[in-house]
């Protein structure tokens, strides 16, 4: 009976104790109590936005639309106003968004429709001029320097993808690379441009507009993406120093070498026209027809050929040969290592004509 006595007494000890221990948590810690919480609104800053440079440019840039002589559409692209005289705005979009057109429609960014007229055009730079009735050119853009752009800015692209639907639109990456190397198809060959390399998405419509820094200012025009299904993320500009003698209508002058050419490493398709090379000739370009009283005429050189040389640098093909050609004025000389049956020989064409 004491036994018991005692286990009841224990017990109620326990309870006593583990009633009072849970009074004493309850009111010092609060643990079943519910708090109110403020909340209070904050503004996020963005430090790096673009807002205000594109807040810049966006009345500038126009939808370009080419249509041939039975008013089909033919083409779309971007064009941008550079410049707003007393009477006029000039454009500056792509040679191929308005090549092979006979009329030119530009839409600006309040819908606004207006004819357009081409001032000067040149396939190789890719680069045209077109002029607008001032009422329609809203504002002119800021050209900057692509030459003080380094790798790695912010640069950013305004637009028409696919067309009016989505004209306006922005897009944003870094300045990836400069002085790319890439070749591209023109209507007389091969050529190799040299040109901005971006991350900024480029679609179709993209052509032509222009390619900006943080300031707002035109660093480039837009020209071309590489399209395969494994690359992506590079598109290209063409440098905006190259917009020059187009907007007085006048055309580009070259110089002119005067002479056809060929790849060195497909000269099996000229055996037909009895031109054979040494087949261990990998680069270079062959001369398969010569102008009369042309440059390169003059400087001796004749059909089979094959330049592998143009003032000590190495010719890899003919788009390279017309790359290094260009960099060239009327009137330079220009000193042309070549391969005649096997040896290697020397000469001096002297460039002292023309070609648009």
């Amino acid at each position: 009976m004491k036994e018991k006595t005692k286990f009841v007494v224990c017990c109620t000890i326990f309870l006593f104790i583990g009633v009072a221990g849970t009074i004493f948590v309850y009111n010092n810690f609060n643990l079943y109590k519910t708090k109110e919480t403020k909340v209070t609104r904050v503004k996020i800053t963005e430090k790096n936005t673009i807002k205000k440079a594109i807040n810049k440019v966006k009345d500038s840039v126009f939808v370009v639309e080419t249509y041939d002589q039975f008013n089909n559409k033919v083409g779309t692209g971007t064009g941008f106003v550079y410049k707003i005289d007393n009477n006029y705005g000039y454009i500056i979009t792509n040679h191929h968004v308005i090549s092979n057109s006979e009329n030119i429609i530009v839409t600006n960014i309040s819908g606004a429709d207006a004819k357009a007229k081409l001032l000067g055009s040149d396939e190789y730079s890719d680069i045209a001029v077109l002029v607008v009735d001032k009422k329609y050119a809203l504002k002119k853009i800021e050209l900057g320097s692509s030459s003080n752009s380094e790798i790695g800015d912010t640069v950013f692209t305004v637009g028409s993808p696919l067309g009016k639907k989505y004209m306006g639109t922005v897009t944003k990456g870094i300045l990836s690379g400069k002085e790319r190397q890439v070749e591209v198809s023109l209507t007389n060959g091969s050529f190799i441009m040299e040109v901005l390399q971006t991350d900024a998405a480029i679609n179709p419509g993209n052509s032509g507009g222009p390619l900006l820094n943080i300031n707002g200012e035109v660093i480039g025009v837009t020209s071309m993406k590489l399209v395969e299904d494994e690359i992506e993320g590079m598109g290209f500009a063409i440098p905006i120093e190259l917009v020059s003698a187009l907007e007085q209508g006048k055309e580009i002058e070259r110089p002119l070498f005067g002479a056809q050419l060929f790849d060195a490493d497909k000269a099996y398709y000229l055996r037909n026209y009895n031109i054979d090379i040494n087949q261990d000739i990998k680069e270079g370009t062959i001369i398969v027809k010569l102008e009369d009283n042309s440059p390169a005429i003059k400087s001796g050189l004749q059909i089979g050929d094959v330049i592998t040389k143009l003032d000590d640098k190495k010719v890899e093909n003919t788009a390279h040969f017309r790359y290094l050609l260009y960099k060239h004025h009327i009137g330079d000389k220009l000193k042309v290592t070549y391969n005649r049956n096997g040896k290697e020989q020397m000469t001096e064409v002297v460039l002292n004509k023309k070609i648009s």
